[in-house]
């Protein structure tokens, strides 16, 4: 599929969590990739669920008390370590404080954003990740969904949020790279694709179809 000035245009769907770094981190490389490829591409992202833990708790558990006993506390200490580095690296600071918990009610707001436009999606999933990772606000939090649903323009989040039935996409795909890839892998999978092609990333490897 063509797109302005005869550029393909490639279509990338991503299954995420909103408590995944990973996702994060995978969002800002391909992020990166896209602007170094701007001339070259247009790009159409879309945000879909994906849960690291269906079962956690609504009411939130402390992060740094969950991942210790989820890992370990040696472990624990190491992988913080590391997305701390990782993070300062890409401008940001991985802040460890907060409470994590079920992440349904940030994917049904993500899911509201895309059917009022997918930059608009982005622009909430990258709000709902600082406010996680950078800064220790807890994602099950209504009011910090509304605050980032507010922030960047959602219309009926507070509807929404108040209806636990509403729903969930699903994705398919088949060629696969890791979501953490650096940005030069993504620009490398651009260029592959035929012109109706799409390209989707999930939290653990990404698909190209």
């Amino acid at each position: 599929m063509a797109s302005n000035a005869g550029k393909k245009l490639i279509q990338i769907d991503v299954s995420s969590d909103t408590v995944c770094p990973w996702c994060f981190v995978g969002k800002k490389n391909l992020e990166k990739a896209m602007e170094q490829n701007k001339d070259k591409f247009d790009f159409e992202v879309r945000w879909h669920p994906f849960f690291l833990n269906p079962n956690a708790p609504k009411e939130g558990i402390k992060k740094s008390d969950y991942y210790r006993m989820k890992f370990g506390p040696i472990q624990f200490e190491h992988a913080t370590a590391r997305m701390t580095e990782i993070f300062r690296g890409l401008g940001m600071e991985y802040d460890m404080s907060g409470l994590t918990g079920n992440t349904m009610d940030s994917h049904r707001l993500i899911t509201l954003a895309g059917h009022q436009g997918y930059d608009k999606q982005s622009a909430l999933v990258e709000e709902l990740f600082q406010s996680y990772f950078c800064q220790g606000k807890f994602i099950g939090d209504r009011q910090v969904l509304l605050d980032a649903a507010r922030k960047v323009g959602i219309e009926g989040a507070e509807e929404l949020l108040q209806d636990s039935n509403k729903g969930v996409d699903e994705i398919n795909g088949k060629f696969q790279l890791s979501g953490g890839q650096p940005p030069n892998a993504f620009t490398r999978a651009f260029e592959t694709l035929r012109p109706h092609h799409s390209l989707t990333r999930v939290p653990t490897h990404t698909r190209l179809g």
